[in-house]
């Protein structure tokens, strides 16, 4: 599957990006894929080129670039027990530094660099994240109704958005919670608000999953989790996108 590295223009700079697509046969539909807070890595590599196997030109920002090129932190090979307090204690500041307001300038930034390479086809973009990069991807559909067709997040805090986020949605979407994440009573309240705001979803916890089950580097994956999430998002993206 070929991919590159790209850099991106931003009001506040250039964002360094990794993209991975078909090898031919295009222009493909564009997805553009939020990393969780680990950022760019190996497997979030695999998972943008699995993604483009299924015809898909997938766009990953380094969206903490304020802070330097990926890989901003030093990880290690496979984040444990013993390993998660160390890296959560560097990468929590700069998810705070990371404001709606500067969320917003860049997802203006990355949606034209994507709709602007040759590989991709022209129309809607679906836009999908992990973690903190699930509520990036909502942010960012609310924020271009017009652009963004599909919205998918994956042990996010989607619930943060809040409605007033929600009611600007207008992509269909998919959110798959942890179970160590959310009770079924306040999945139950946030779907309720997702339902009040129009949002056309499902919204669902994937059974036995811990916060970051898609992530195979963490002690946290569940590989029938990972599967139960490409079977909801490939279609998803498929019916919104026109593809496979």
């Amino acid at each position: 599957m070929p991919d590159k590295t790209l850099r991106i223009p931003t009001p506040d700079g250039q964002a360094d990006a990794f993209a991975a697509f078909p090898a031919g046969g295009g222009p493909h539909p564009g997805v553009l894929m939020y990393a969780d807070g680990f950022g760019i890595r190996p497997v979030i590599r695999e998972m943008a080129q699995e993604l483009a196997g299924h015809g898909y030109y997938v766009l990953v920002p380094n969206y903490f670039y304020r802070h330097g090129p990926a890989p901003v932190l030093e990880l290690p090979e496979f984040i444990g027990a013993e390993e998660r307090p160390g890296v959560f204690a560097r990468v929590l500041p700069m998810i705070e530094a990371h404001t709606p307001e500067l969320v917003l300038r860049d997802a203006a930034a990355y949606l034209e660099f994507l709709a602007a390479q040759p590989e991709v086809s022209a129309g809607p973009v679906g836009v999908t994240g992990y973690c903190i990069g699930g509520l990036l991807a909502v942010r960012t559909a609310a924020t271009h109704p017009d652009q963004v067709a599909a919205v998918a997040g994956f042990h996010a805090p989607v619930g943060a958005a809040g409605p007033e986020v929600f009611s600007r949605i207008t992509a269909e979407a998919h959110f798959g919670h942890a179970a160590s994440d959310l009770t079924p009573e306040t999945l139950a309240e946030l779907n309720r608000a997702l339902d009040a705001a129009g949002v056309s979803c499902t919204s669902e916890i994937y059974p036995g999953t811990v916060h970051g089950f898609t992530m195979a580097d963490t002690d946290t994956f569940d590989p029938a989790a990972l599967r139960q999430h490409w079977e909801n998002l490939v279609p998803l993206l498929g019916r919104a996108l026109s593809c496979g």
